[in-house]
């Protein structure tokens, strides 16, 4: 398993925007695949974004694909995510995962996941 941390989330009204960051304190390999889940009350835990850390392939939920956008700083071993124009219905826990994964995408089922953070949450007010 891989530790990883994330940060940057918080209380903002719609309209905004956040960075979400997740760090892992360890190199990570190429042969990775990280993803952003989020959980918001009486829900069910939801594939966000994800990533492969080897070519930067990406896949995103449908409904947040044109205001996300999931990056990766390989030399700071650090994933972001990017959220603009950010609605109420965003508000949730969100957490980043890891895998050793060698397909071409990211996969979406948080199954697929052996390493999680612990969560940070967004609040969007409307």
């Amino acid at each position: 398993q891989v530790p990883l941390e994330e940060s940057g989330g918080g209380l903002v009204q719609a309209g905004d925007s956040l960075r979400l960051s997740c760090e892992t304190s360890e190199r990570t390999s190429l042969q990775y695949a990280m993803g952003w889940f989020r959980q918001a009350p009486g829900k069910e835990r939801e594939f966000v974004a994800g990533i492969k850390w080897r070519n930067g392939n990406t896949l995103y939920l449908d409904s947040v694909k044109d205001r996300f956008t999931v990056s990766r700083d390989r030399n700071k071993n650090t994933m972001y995510l990017q959220m603009t124009n950010l609605k109420p219905e965003d508000t949730a826990i969100y957490y980043c995962a890891a895998t050793l994964n060698t397909n071409i995408y990211p996969p979406r089922e948080s199954t697929d996941y052996g390493s999680w953070g612990q969560g940070t949450q967004v609040t969007v007010s409307s």
